[in-house]
């Protein structure tokens, strides 16, 4: 399967990602770095979807435990745990997945609007969707996931 970019340049990448066995993608714009999270500190008081804080080379990042955040049950499979790390406003952050994917470029005028019937808890973090050869890839407004960070820490 072979895109070519066109001149109006509307093809996006994205770096592909699994959380409860659902395929997201993330703009590759957003993503910095991907990495397994490791001595991650807990933070007392804080809500349970921050997993905790951890130093990535020299950097503060507070990780965001995806399947607390799309209100799934924890993972189990004792396999472990994958991060993204994005930034927003100048703060780290990295976003606990289940396994990254590949780096998928997909044309925009493929991407749809959420359909009706998408689980709610994914749709509130979600911009819009990608069809693929027999599965859906949601793709994963990132300042929509960082957004709860601080309502839920004012709350």
């Amino acid at each position: 399967m072979t895109k070519t970019d066109t001149i109006e340049g509307t093809v996006a990448e994205y770096v592909t990602a699994v959380i409860g066995g659902q395929l997201f993608g993330l703009p590759i714009s957003r993503v910095q770095d991907v990495f397994m999270p490791e001595r991650l500190t807990r933070v007392p008081l804080s809500s349970g979807e921050i997993a905790g804080v951890l130093n990535l080379r020299g950097r503060i990042v507070t990780v965001v435990d995806m399947r607390a955040r799309l209100g799934l049950p924890k993972n189990d499979d004792g396999k472990p745990s994958m991060a993204v790390g994005v930034d927003l406003r100048g703060e780290s952050y990295g976003l606990l997945i289940d396994q990254i994917g590949e780096v998928l470029k997909l044309p925009d005028e493929g991407r749809e609007e959420n359909p009706v019937n998408l689980d709610p808890r994914i749709a509130k973090l979600a911009g819009g969707v990608h069809r693929l050869d027999g599965q859906l890839m949601v793709v994963l407004d990132v300042d929509r996931v960082l957004e709860i960070v601080p309502d839920t820490l004012a709350a």
